[in-house]
């Protein structure tokens, strides 16, 4: 079985660590790809950051995606005009009307931590026939947890709870990141599947939130940098 993180950022992207020392990381515990994420400037540093890669990915020899990750509703339309030119399409959630406007939006991939900074889950029934519908991905960021206080984690892990329950119901894909800020936050894949486990996916469906659901959102993203593919459901044949 192959894994894959797909939201982790580097000093580029407010991180700590350097993307060769993520690559080390990821390839020593037996992954086999990770998603570097960033927040958009403009297209020369895609060009940059997309020519690091390369280098990196030669030297250590693991795949590494491209991902741009949106803070608000501005970015989302933003990246949504050069969707064709990254792999991952993130959004920072937490913000009602951010999580709204990313499950409503086809050309996302994943809504990251949409609970974060919240006293609700952040996300209802509706938005999650949404995020079903639009095949958005509901990511459970481990770092969110890891960071927390004692007295906020029982709260984040029960809206997290909430969220894949609700999930499971629309069949919404559920995907888990490290959401690495360091080389030192990367976490053994066996160790992110039995917290999904833990929170209320068999250890099968556990284990495809980083392996199945990921290699999808890379299938699909091979489709959209086509040239065939124009926009969510069309493309020329």
């Amino acid at each position: 079985m192959k894994f894959h993180d797909l939201h982790v950022h580097s000093v580029f992207s407010f991180g700590e660590s350097n993307l060769e020392q993520l690559a080390k990381t990821f390839k020593e515990l037996g992954y086999s790809s990770f998603c570097y994420s960033f927040y958009y400037e403009n297209l020369d540093q895609i060009k940059k950051i997309r020519e690091l890669i390369e280098k990196i990915r030669n030297k250590v020899s693991i795949k590494i995606y491209l991902g741009l990750e949106a803070r608000n509703e501005k970015e989302i339309e933003k990246i949504k005009l050069i969707r064709k030119k990254i792999d991952v399409f993130l959004v920072s959630g937490g913000n009602l009307s951010v999580n709204r406007k990313a499950v409503e939006t086809p050309e996302v991939d994943i809504l990251t931590h949409p609970e974060n900074n919240r006293n609700d889950p952040g996300l209802n029934d509706v938005l999650l026939k949404f995020a079903a519908k639009n095949n958005v991905a509901i990511e459970i960021n481990f770092r969110e947890i890891l960071n927390s206080s004692k007295k906020n984690r029982a709260k984040i892990l029960s809206n997290m709870f909430h969220n894949i329950r609700i999930a499971k119901k629309f069949k919404t894909p559920i995907i888990v990141s490290s959401g690495a800020l360091s080389h030192f936050e990367i976490k053994d894949p066996l160790v992110l599947t039995s917290l999904i486990n833990f929170l209320g996916l068999e250890i099968d469906k556990a284990k495809e939130t980083l392996s199945k659901i990921p290699e999808n959102i890379l299938k699909e993203s091979k489709k959209r940098i086509s040239d065939k593919w124009i926009i969510p459901g069309v493309e020329i044949k």
